[in-house]
């Protein structure tokens, strides 16, 4: 999350790519466009790869319950679409909407899906809940084709990006669906390159709409629409009145359209929950402006021991000040001597195409960053470590990509 602070490569990563082979990451995803997409190899299974018997090799049975499970896909059926649009907002769009937006001249198909994001260490995942079925349509061919990824999401497991599912994947081949006390894990059932690569990450993994339930989703709050020739464009005006004022409209190009509203839908554990959604716009440094009633909603300044006055999330402030306090009663308090931000709304690195910065929503804070940059173990006191996790904290210290100056919540404790 303390991006900013990076001196340099990182040190702290467990040595888990290497193991697996970044070669892997193009033969499983098939990252050419065009002729090429076509002709991509199939997906790989995190089994495959690693060689974890968890994670299920080709022959191997899905590791989720059939709680978890719909009905099977079956064989791929009509034609593969493009992903032109993201249509998203907060809650669930009007069914109207959808039929309005597919009778739009120039509209092929348009997709149903429910789409949120939750935070794995200092990553933003971007997930969708899907119908496999007809969801695979949309996806890069190799991936679309191969029957084996949607019998997985179907029986409960979650499809991921291998970029993404290598990097953040426990030793056992599952993903937390967040960085929270209270979080689901999920087992990946297959690396799968998802949206084409001329196309910007919008969708990281999927799940099937019964986990969507599972997590909070808000089914029916997202569709993808594919056009024919049509330009994006044109069209573009007809599906924001088709979907409302309040909904986001992204075209999926390469480059980040800087005047587009957008929203976040944090999804995962009771943090996410009190945090909330709220749509943002981008700002060409790099921050970004919340939605300003979310802002007058949400966040607070709270005069604090040790550090002064600090501005963050209203459910944040009161257990950073018991920590705070705490270390105060230990006689700890030199081993805190710098504050270095908490309220921050910005993209990671400044950079859209990595996702909204943790500091975005007001729940992250950073301490003694001169001494505890990215990738090393740091100067924390541990004592302090100590006492910010009983007061709910999760420490960035503990990250494979360590960021040992980096704090945020992970639990509300009850008053």
């Amino acid at each position: 999350m303390c991006e900013e602070h990076q001196p340099g490569p990182g040190l702290g990563r467990r040595p888990l790519l290497a193991i697996l082979g970044l070669g892997a990451v193009t033969t499983a995803c098939g990252s050419s466009g065009g002729d090429d997409q076509r002709r991509a190899s199939a997906p790989t299974t995190p089994g495959a790869s690693s060689g974890d018997d968890g994670g299920g090799g080709k022959s191997a049975q899905p590791a989720a319950g059939p709680d978890m499970a719909v009905d099977p896909p079956g064989e791929l059926e009509g034609a593969l679409r493009s992903s032109d649009f993201l249509v998203y907002g907060k809650g669930p769009l009007e069914e109207e909407a959808f039929a309005q937006m597919l009778d739009i001249e120039g509209v092929q198909q348009v997709e149903k899906i429910a789409i949120a994001s939750f935070y794995v260490d200092d990553a933003q995942v971007t997930y969708a809940a899907v119908d496999p079925a007809t969801f695979r349509r949309f996806t890069m061919a190799g991936t679309a084709q191969t029957q084996a990824v949607w019998d997985r999401v179907a029986a409960g497991e979650i499809a991921v990006e291998p970029k993404i599912g290598r990097k953040l994947q426990s030793k056992d081949g599952y993903l937390e669906i967040g960085n929270e006390s209270d979080s689901q894990r999920i087992h990946i059932g297959a690396y799968a390159g998802l949206l084409p690569e001329t196309v910007a990450r919008r969708i990281d993994a999927v799940v099937n709409v019964k986990w969507g339930e599972e997590l909070g989703m808000k089914l029916g709050n997202a569709a993808l629409v594919g056009l024919g020739r049509t330009s994006p464009q044109k069209i573009r005006k007809k599906l924001q009145a088709a979907a409302g004022d309040g909904a986001s409209i992204l075209i999926l190009g390469p480059n980040l359209d800087i005047k587009a509203q957008q929203t976040v839908v944090l999804s995962g554990g009771s943090v996410a929950q009190a945090v909330g959604s709220f749509s943002y716009r981008a700002n060409p440094d790099g921050s970004v402006t919340p939605d300003p009633a979310w802002v007058a909603a949400n966040i607070r300044s709270m005069s604090m021991p040790i550090i002064g006055d600090v501005t963050g999330h209203r459910v944040m402030l009161p257990q950073l000040k018991g920590a705070l306090e705490e270390v105060v009663t230990q006689g700890l308090s030199s081993k805190i001597y710098t504050y270095d931000g908490c309220y921050v709304p910005r993209f990671i690195g400044r950079d859209p195409s990595r996702g909204l910065s943790f500091h975005t929503y007001g729940t992250a804070i950073d301490l003694n960053a001169a001494d505890n940059y990215r990738g090393i173990a740091g100067a924390m006191d541990r004592t302090v470590v100590s006492i910010f996790k009983r007061w709910g904290f999760a420490w960035g210290g503990d990250w494979n990509y360590t960021d040992p100056m980096h704090f945020e919540l992970a639990k509300l404790r009850k008053a």
